[in-house]
């Protein structure tokens, strides 16, 4: 088994959601639906603290929690909705980790950002684009983990946005074990190529008093002949 298909169970599982997503269905059914989908694609469990599913929805979607203190919210879908659902399937130790932003108008999944009417919704999408283009333009095996925290923390300062990742981080390390992950962050002086996979999974929202949306896209990435590509 690679995380290469573990990985593939994640993104299967994220378009099964998007096609069978409803209006009305609360959170905690979505999250037993993503994680029975998972299981029946054949994940055997869930890395990150039992938790196959993080889903938030409308203003909890600024919410970063870690899995100690996760509980899925009695929230149901709503006609006009943004869904932040972040998966980590396993197979004997060794991961998936793939979170995707879903907006949802007039009862439907919006699948293309430029179709998106709401514009702070399209624009933090967007965001999330823009950042993950520029780490496959700028990173290279000898860029540290504290260099890129540092290049897209600017980023996304200069764009308007903030970064909400309750540690700060913005990424981490694919292991085996998940007190063996190291991060994204400031301090972390090793190289990205030292490490075989790393996600990187950008948390922000618009910088504004009332900071009303969170935005995320995760995948995991790795260098192959010194370029980076997605796994």
């Amino acid at each position: 088994m690679t995380n290469a298909e573990v990985q593939q169970i994640a993104k299967l599982t994220m378009t099964i959601i998007k096609s069978e997503i409803k209006v009305g269905m609360t959170l905690q059914e979505l999250r037993q639906l993503a994680e029975r989908k998972m299981k029946e694609l054949g994940a055997t469990s869930f890395w990150y603290w039992n938790i196959g599913a993080f889903i938030f929805s409308g203003r909890q979607t600024t919410l970063s929690v870690s899995g100690k203190r996760y509980r899925t919210a009695k929230q149901c879908i709503k006609e006009d909705d943004i869904i932040t659902i972040d998966l980590s399937p396993q197979i004997n130790n060794v991961w998936g980790d793939y979170a995707r932003t879903i907006i949802i108008e007039n009862g439907v999944v919006i699948n293309h950002i430029d179709k998106i009417s709401n514009s702070e919704w399209r624009n933090g999408l967007l965001m999330e684009e823009k950042l993950h283009s520029e780490l496959l333009k700028s990173a290279t095996p000898n860029t540290t983990f504290e260099q890129l925290h540092e290049y897209m923390n600017e980023i996304i300062i200069d764009n308007g946005y903030i970064n909400l990742d309750f540690a700060g981080n913005l990424g981490h390390s694919i292991v085996t074990n998940k007190r063996d992950r190291i991060y994204i962050e400031k301090g972390n002086n090793a190289k990205l190529g030292s490490v075989e996979y790393f996600t990187f999974e950008p948390h922000i929202a618009v910088r504004s008093e009332s900071c009303n949306y969170g935005f995320k896209k995760e995948n995991i990435y790795y260098f192959n002949k010194g370029k980076l590509i997605e796994l």
